[in-house]
């Protein structure tokens, strides 16, 4: 405070609330509602500082949080792109309720909770792609791939109500479950690779590695409704009109192509007829070394860590004594964490091989974690984790393909992508279940752990030489 002239007091301007020179010239003793005001004035100074930093703040990471957000979703602003994705919701949780469904009547109505049987069951509907593919390549390079998906997505209806119109009259056998597994598997390698390049036709190449990511997310999404609704539905209604209900959801995509504006699809440049047909696709991939490790990766990974099915039941069957709704629970867990790998790439740049060598990694310490976890809790915890990773290596793997291949050759290397992808697992499948019937589930994911591993050091092994040549041609340049 100031003194007062002629006094030794300090005073207080009370019209100011400063201190100040007293107005007659006389000194005045502070009173303590005059310090209040002094002090309430600076805390509300200081306040409305600080509010408005708060604000400043808000609004700029709200903005950028909603710049995140469009970039994250940006396919979502085509109209055909909207269609399918409202239809694809629909059809996926009624697939994700069968995939449920099937292994629980194999491991518990039809076999003696046979991990083998549902390795053999997982080879008959994922198998086909494989040995299919060169006739598959070639027909959805050719044909019209939208006519392509309204053949198969009926196929696959089909075959669904017939087999639930089975086990409702009591007629379903191991055989005949193995036999609609194999049909819907032949379905699915012509249906994947169309599905997978009717993308670049609905959003462009631009938007094809978003567009790949989203269908990913709406797929997980679903994921997590239908596994739940599966396990509540196996309890009151019976399997077998789980198998109804997903014969029924197949509408929702039958209905989506056909009020799709065709006159809106983006021109992809067909093959024409080519000597050597799924030859040429892989002596393309010779020629890239590059997409050659990302499929290689691929099949190591896809072959023994991807058979979440055989993982899932057995853990929660077996290791944790627990009944369809814990298979439905973790199996949603699962879909929660690939929900979020899905979005984290649909958000990102175009993948490259630096995203499938980290993920692989990231693949193999989450599985490894997974297959110690004591509990049935934990263990859906590191299943999160495990979801994320195993979607960010899978939907990278997918852009990096598709974008590197040039377009006339996308429909041959995507059948070979899918092959991989889904006729790779059926090859590992029954060793998986053998190792989970023989030295118990645990050991099982633990294989299926070390998959990973083996793949990201072949990817980071490959990185690293490349970065060698890279630097030695430089050095020769100079």
């Amino acid at each position: 405070m100031k003194q007062s002239p002629g006094s030794g007091e300090s005073y207080i301007n009370r019209n100011s609330l400063v201190p100040g020179p007293s107005p007659r010239g006389g000194g005045r003793k502070a009173k303590p509602y005059a310090v209040a005001e002094v002090l309430s004035f600076s805390i509300c100074h200081t306040g409305l500082k600080v509010i408005f930093f708060v604000e400043v703040k808000i609004l700029f990471f709200g903005k950028r949080f909603y710049s995140s957000l469009r970039k994250t979703f940006r396919s979502l602003h085509g109209y055909n792109y909207r269609v399918w994705s409202i239809g694809a919701i629909v059809s996926n949780v009624g697939t994700w309720m069968q995939r449920i469904a099937q292994d629980w009547l194999v491991l518990t109505q039809l076999t003696n909770h046979s991990g083998t049987a549902v390795g053999i069951v997982m080879a008959l509907q994922f198998g086909p792609p494989l040995i299919l593919m060169p006739i598959a390549g070639m027909t959805v390079d050719h044909f019209d791939r939208r006519r392509i998906l309204l053949i198969t997505q009926s196929a696959m209806a089909l075959c669904a109500l017939i087999l639930g119109l089975l086990v409702i009259a009591g007629q379903i056998t191991l055989w005949a479950v193995y036999i609609f597994a194999g049909a819907i598997g032949c379905i699915s390698a012509f249906d994947s690779p169309a599905r997978q390049t009717f993308f670049a036709e609905l959003v462009g190449d631009e938007d094809l590695p978003n567009a790949v990511a989203l269908n990913a997310s709406i797929f997980n999404s679903a994921q997590l409704i239908g596994p739940a609704i599966s396990g509540v539905l196996i309890s009151i209604i019976g399997v077998g009109w789980v198998f109804i209900i997903n014969a029924l959801s197949f509408a929702g995509v039958i209905i989506s192509l056909l009020m799709m504006r065709v006159h809106d699809f983006y021109k992809i440049q067909k093959t024409v007829a080519i000597k050597g047909g799924i030859l040429e696709g892989f002596k393309y991939i010779k020629s890239r070394p590059d997409i050659f490790i990302a499929l290689l990766m691929l099949f190591i990974v896809g072959t023994y860590g991807l058979n979440f099915p055989i993982f899932i039941s057995t853990m929660s069957l077996i290791v944790f004594q627990g009944g369809a709704h814990l298979y439905g629970i973790l199996s949603s867990m699962m879909a929660i964490g690939s929900v979020f790998g899905a979005l984290y790439v649909a958000g990102r740049k175009a993948p490259n091989l630096n995203a499938l060598v980290i993920s692989s990694f990231g693949f193999g310490t989450a599985g490894a974690l997974a297959a110690v976890m004591p509990n049935g809790v934990t263990f859906g915890l590191m299943l999160l984790l495990l979801g994320t990773m195993s979607q960010i290596f899978t939907t990278s793997a997918n852009g990096f393909v598709q974008l590197s291949t040039a377009p006339m050759m996308r429909g041959r290397i995507m059948a070979i992508y899918i092959g991989i992808f889904f006729g790779c697992t059926p090859l590992g499948a029954p060793l998986m279940g053998s190792i989970a019937d023989r030295f118990g589930p645990r050991w099982s994911l633990g294989a299926g752990a070390c998959a990973g591993f083996i793949a990201g050091l072949i990817g980071l092994i490959f990185k690293l030489r490349k970065n060698n040549i890279d630097t030695l041609c430089y050095k020769d340049r100079q």
